[in-house]
């Protein structure tokens, strides 16, 4: 998917999702709101796993991120296509282990802490406002411990926010937890996808019968190629004209 100079936007998924031959309908997680599969410029309704860009940023720059701050409705992997640049994402089923408290849409979904219950503390607001008084909570660390690498909470910038130069990006929603046996450009360089995963969340939700390893139903890609990107499977690419295009 191409995208403009200067971009900055997210991407989610969908699941759970109802619509008729005319695209009338709405979906169980991530829903937009617009009642037909065209989003048409609305954002997701949390909870939802979002990759949030902004292009040619600061010091002309690339920054991205997987944000679990808005909750976790389905995994993610995002991948920069220079060799130097780091994935980062969610690779762990959170809705396996969501606390009873934070369980939505009948388990399709894990709502964040600020969501589900709103207070300052955990939606880090009024006296709460600023990094040195909102600090990550219970909640937050659960997820921080499940994905090391994905935003917990709104102040998590340090080891959750990464940068490239100018380059393009593959968004993979709902990716196998194993990296995958076909050689690619990504299959040779760091970190491997299991440095998005804690080791101790794997240990239960890798394992299936006979000691195989569990991997999600379906697996979706997307290419964005230096400025934008949006959901299942994209490819996001500098232009020098203003042009969106969806897949």
């Amino acid at each position: 998917m191409p995208a403009p100079q200067g971009w900055s936007g997210r991407f989610w998924g969908r699941s759970g999702c109802d619509f008729d031959a005319s695209g009338k309908g709405s979906c169980a997680t991530g829903d937009c709101g617009s009642g037909e599969v065209e989003c048409r410029g609305a954002g997701a309704s949390p909870p939802a796993t979002l990759a949030e860009f902004t292009l040619d940023g600061a010091g002309g720059k690339d920054f991205y991120d997987v944000s679990l701050v808005d909750g976790y409705n389905l995994p993610m992997l995002v991948q920069a296509a220079a060799p130097d640049c780091p994935d980062t994402g969610c690779l762990v089923d959170l809705n396996e282990r969501c606390p009873d408290e934070l369980r939505a849409d009948d388990g399709r979904a894990c709502r964040s802490a600020c969501e589900a219950f709103g207070s300052p503390e955990y939606c880090c607001h009024g006296d709460y406002g600023n990094p040195n008084t909102c600090h990550p909570s219970q909640y937050s660390q659960l997820f921080k411990s499940a994905c090391p690498k994905s935003y917990s909470y709104a102040y998590d910038d340090a080891t959750s926010t990464f940068t490239c130069n100018h380059t393009d990006y593959t968004i993979t929603f709902c990716p196998k937890s194993t990296p995958s046996s076909n050689k690619s450009k990504h299959s040779s360089r760091r970190p491997s996808h299991e440095q998005l995963e804690d080791s101790v969340w794997l240990a239960s939700l890798k394992k299936s019968d006979g000691g195989a390893v569990a991997v999600a139903s379906w697996s979706a890609s997307i290419v964005i190629q230096s400025a934008l990107a949006i959901a299942v499977v994209i490819t996001l690419v500098p232009l020098e004209q203003t042009l969106f295009s969806l897949l």
